[in-house]
């Protein structure tokens, strides 16, 4: 056996999410989604990029199944787009829409890809913010759960696996908090108060969900999530540690999983606000069948740093090295990720939802893109994976964000993530070497040395 090898049964796949890289914004019915309106807001996004047609993935599907295919993929994670299903967030369902995800399912399970759905993947549909506030209307617990139970009636019979949400903390906080990311409001409380609704819909959403799918179908959540380390014993700077990893980590994860809030956020007077009714914990806490992480490096606090806990927010080590969305390179931060998820949490399965990097990639002269730093980043963390794997992790298979290059949110199409190389103006899907090194570890079910 290889010193990297994985268990037979390993699922190896690739993510992506709907607004990122299906373009088609105006076709079939959809309707316009948060991220539509944000993105067309002038300066809210680098050089005034836009989804309207970003990778093309609605009319360049079957190419890309194909793609999936070649490269050896188990399994393909995407997510379906609120607008297209429910133009008005509720009321009648545009079959059209749903339609597309019938005929992608279809496609992915002729290649013998197995789907990963994802029902919330930010493009909350722009009605529901215009009418409610979006999010943080309590309606939209029942709004969301009524689009879960449409997708699920369409689609259950041939998809096993369901996630609720993609990372809830990052578009509470960056659409909410802090203004980043669509819908683009800039209030606590408010933003408080979203990420219980968010939690309330993941809990009614997943018992519709089971009710409907039954007891073989597997339904998870995702989170975004990143160990807070500190460079410093000083008191305060460990007592801010811990208030930073309740807010990057156990927010979500605790209610789910425990079903409670992290007592470092209660004791917070920015979440003096919350409104809790009774009852809520006991509908949040749900026994998920596998919990997705999603990991791209650590949070390093020291005297200086501030509140965000955010990958951006972090000391910048010297000797260090950084990803073209200035993120640390540091591979230890799975292991570290996984191996608490399973101390804290027990879960029945793992999945390394998504895990990959941004750097600056240029198509060749022999057509293809030569990016060995990526190479080395999925190298380092695989065999990060498979450590926490022999020290008792329930890792069930790893996810490559991303598929292919797309719309990076706030970025625009200047960070380039993709293990496949789109060239924008045409469309055209390219092999990085990194595409070709994930295939060699596929087919070897093994760390391979590039």
């Amino acid at each position: 056996m290889a010193d990297y090898a994985f268990p037979h049964d390993f699922v190896w796949g690739a993510a992506t999410a709907s607004y990122q890289i299906e373009g088609a914004v105006h076709e079939d019915g959809r309707g316009e989604s948060v991220w539509d309106r944000f993105a067309h807001t002038p300066g809210k996004i680098f050089n005034g990029d836009t989804g309207d047609v970003a990778a093309d993935h609605y009319h360049r599907y079957r190419e890309d199944v194909a793609l999936m295919r070649e490269l050896g993929l188990k399994a393909y994670r995407f997510s379906v787009a609120w607008p297209r299903v429910l133009p008005q967030g509720e009321g009648p369902v545009n079959e059209a829409g749903l339609d597309f995800y019938d005929r992608l399912v279809d496609e992915l399970l002729a290649a013998d890809i197995t789907p990963f759905l994802t029902l919330y993947h930010w493009d909350l549909p722009q009605v529901l913010q215009d009418s409610q506030g979006g999010w943080a209307s309590r309606r939209i617990v029942d709004q969301f759960t009524r689009y879960a139970e449409v997708v699920a009636r369409r689609l259950g019979d041939r998809v096993r696996y369901w996630t609720t949400f993609n990372e809830p903390r990052i578009f509470s906080w960056l659409g909410y908090i802090e203004g980043t990311h669509a819908p683009g409001l800039r209030d606590w409380p408010t933003g408080v108060q979203v990420a219980h609704h968010v939690m309330l819909a993941h809990g009614t959403a997943f018992r519709a969900l089971r009710q409907i799918l039954g007891a073989d179908a597997q339904i998870g959540i995702v989170y975004a999530l990143s160990p807070v380390e500190a460079i410093s014993n000083d008191p305060a700077v460990l007592a801010r540690q811990r208030l930073l990893d309740a807010q990057t980590n156990r927010w979500f994860l605790d209610p789910v999983l425990r079903g409670e809030y992290p007592e470092e956020l209660l004791a917070d007077p920015r979440w003096s606000g919350l409104r809790i009714e009774p009852g809520d914990l006991e509908i949040i806490r749900t026994p998920v069948d596998f919990v997705g992480a999603n990991y791209y490096s650590r949070t390093l606090i020291g005297s200086a740093s501030g509140d965000r806990a955010d990958l951006s927010d972090t000391v910048i080590l010297p000797d260090s090295e950084y990803t073209e969305m200035g993120w640390e390179i540091y591979p230890q931060g799975l292991y570290t990720t996984l191996m608490n998820l399973t101390e804290r949490y027990a879960p029945k399965a793992i999945y390394v939802t998504e895990n990959g990097a941004a750097f600056h990639d240029e198509l060749a002269p022999d057509g293809r893109v030569h990016d060995p730093r990526r190479v080395a980043y999925l190298r380092e963390h695989l065999r990060a994976a498979q450590r926490a794997l022999a020290d008792g992790a329930p890792l069930k298979g790893y996810f490559v964000w991303s598929l292919m290059d797309n719309f990076e949110w706030a970025h625009g199409y200047s960070k380039r993530f993709g293990i496949l190389y789109v060239d924008y103006p045409t469309g055209r899907r390219y092999w990085k070497d990194s595409a070709y090194y994930y295939q060699s570890v596929i087919a070897a079910n093994a760390v391979v040395e590039d």
